[in-house]
């Protein structure tokens, strides 16, 4: 009784995998890699059909940005990277409503391997479609600050962080040594819980060779091409040559220096500005403006002002000729030309005003004369008033009233 059972199985299983199928895939989103492709009857009369065989004549679309696999038995045995409709006419379960007489004798030879079966398909057929568009949004960063040989700056530790793509390049490797015979779907999530640590590793070792092209820190966002190829020659064997998946973009968003990193640069800035003769020369002459202002105020008098900043202009004169070594400022910068004479021809009005004595006066008490503010014989403060030939009173040289001068 079970040996006309297989054979009533085997029939029934061998007419219903005669009809033709239709083999599509909806579009993959971004977090799907791989997914099998489902089977639609394009008759409702069958519907006994094995869910793993295609049947010769079967129709299989294939949509833009989808790559396309038949594997038999666990092993590819046909592909497509081309968009559009293709028929399946290479099978090893031929149909016997396409195929004509010949199809009718395979399928009996068929027939006779199912009945051996128990009345089960001995093939397993699958097709798979694998998303060959650019995988998005893998973020990528440094938990802490890595080192980094800047040409300008020399050691210091930088943090970066962005995002990049990815794309499968070669399905058949894909298949065979990442996805496998899957059920449904092979999903991104399954692929970097291994690959972003090696990612990781392997964006190290690019920045480290962007360091040794002499490329500054700041200048890493700009060169994302240069990125993305040492990260492909650094992944070459594990990603490409295994898995055939290369890295199509990477996305450097900032990358910023550590707090001790960026006070030492600062440092370093502030030094390269100042060996620019021109910026020297300005901040010299902010400094001599300076220091004129707080000489004519200085407490010990004018004149001792003035001799302090004689001696700093000379010591200053000493420095500048030391940053500017193998060079002569005279020759290279105007505002060095006779600085010496300008200086001293700036600072006359303010030594004249300082050297000049003071104006003689007589005390209107008792008489004496005097220089000073009070009068050395009876202490009687100074008096600049004056009474003008008009009889009105005035303390400047000319009389307000009339207009005639003090006199002498």
């Amino acid at each position: 009784m079970g040996l006309i059972r297989a054979a009533v199985d085997s029939a029934r299983t061998t007419l219903a995998d005669q009809w033709a199928e239709y083999f599509y895939c909806e579009a993959l989103s971004n977090d799907v890699l791989m997914q099998k492709g489902q089977k639609v009857v394009t008759s409702g009369s069958n519907t006994k059909g094995s869910p793993n065989i295609i049947t010769n004549g079967s129709g299989i679309a294939v949509n833009e940005g989808q790559g396309m696999l038949i594997v038999e038995d666990g092993k590819v045995v046909e592909f497509t990277m081309e968009p559009g409709r293709f028929t399946w006419d290479e099978s090893t379960e031929p149909s016997l409503l396409t195929g004509g007489f010949k199809g009718l004798k395979e399928s009996f030879g068929i027939f006779g391997k199912r009945f051996v079966a128990g009345g089960t398909p001995a093939k397993d057929q699958r097709v798979y479609f694998i998303n060959l568009k650019e995988i998005f949004d893998n973020k990528f960063g440094t938990a802490t600050p890595m080192p980094y040989k800047d040409p300008t700056y020399r050691g210091i530790y930088i943090r970066y962080f962005g995002q990049y793509t990815i794309k499968i390049e070669d399905p058949i490797r894909f298949y065979t040594n990442v996805a496998g015979n899957v059920t449904n779907t092979y999903t991104k999530a399954e692929l970097m819980q291994q690959s972003q640590a090696e990612f990781v590793n392997a964006l190290d070792t690019a920045i480290a060779k962007c360091s040794d092209q002499n490329y500054q820190y700041n200048d890493l966002p700009k060169k994302q091409m240069e990125i993305a190829k040492f990260m492909n020659d650094s992944l070459d064997d594990e990603w490409r040559e295994n898995r055939g998946i290369v890295v199509s973009s990477v996305a450097i968003e900032k990358v910023t220096p550590d707090d001790e990193s960026r006070a030492r640069m600062e440092k370093i800035d502030d030094a390269i500005m100042m060996s620019d003769q021109r910026v020297a020369a300005g901040r010299l002459a902010e400094a001599q403006a300076s220091a004129m202002e707080k000489a004519a105020d200085n407490e010990g008098g004018a004149m001792q002002g003035f001799l302090g900043m004689g001696f700093a202009q000379q010591a200053g004169g000493m420095n500048t000729g030391n940053m500017f070594e193998g060079t002569n400022p005279q020759e290279n910068s105007p505002f060095f030309e006779n600085n010496a004479q300008q200086t001293a021809s700036d600072a006359e009005p303010f030594i004249e005003k300082a050297q000049a004595p003071n104006e003689e006066w007589k005390c209107k008490k008792c008489g004496h004369m005097n220089t000073g503010k009070f009068c050395s014989e009876c202490g009687e403060a100074r008096d600049d008033k004056w009474t003008c030939e008009c009889g009105h009173e005035n303390k400047g040289k000319f009389c307000g009233e009339c207009g005639k001068k003090k006199p002498e």
